[in-house]
């Protein structure tokens, strides 16, 4: 079985009108949101194999709270710098290049992208994951590269306003 974990970055400040969209930081309140999903992360025991973060300042400070909050090393935290413009067949291509003794991994990105990514695989669509949004999905299969076309067993989606 592969687990599929991914967290939209935390709400980000737009008040830094001289920093390019890259390097913008959290907000207090998308700190605070975080550290709510990572209390529910952390509770459930959703410890992943690898985390895999996009190297933009929102995203990869999202993932070191997740990180923090559930104990998993900040510096084994893998930076993929694709993740930040990608589209979901990008997205694809990283999770298939995963090798296969990690049997789940966490992702941390950016909108459209992890919305689509999103309903590629759930029944009832969303319209939009939130900011520190939260959704697992499970594979019954044991290669990374076979999660489009295999059963899926189970699937949690998180927003932080439920929490």
């Amino acid at each position: 079985m592969k687990t599929l974990y991914f967290i939209r970055h935390a709400k980000s400040s737009w008040d830094f009108p001289q920093l390019a969209d890259d390097e913008r930081p959290l907000t207090e309140k998308g700190i605070k949101r975080t550290k709510k999903v990572g209390t529910y992360l952390e509770n459930n025991e959703i410890l992943p194999d690898l985390i895999i973060s996009s190297y933009a300042n929102r995203a990869f400070h999202t993932a070191q709270i997740i990180a923090k909050k559930i104990g998993f090393p900040e510096k084994n935290i893998k930076i993929d710098r694709s993740i930040y413009s990608s589209n979901i067949d990008n997205i694809f291509s990283i999770i298939f290049g995963i090798p296969n003794n990690y049997n789940s991994v966490m992702l941390f990105g950016h909108n459209p992208t992890f919305t689509n990514l999103a309903n590629y695989f759930i029944e009832n669509k969303i319209e939009n994951l939130p900011t520190s949004g939260f959704v697992s999905i499970e594979f019954d299969t044991e290669n990374w590269n076979e999660i489009v076309n295999c059963k899926i067993i189970n699937t949690t989606i998180i927003f932080p306003k439920e929490l």
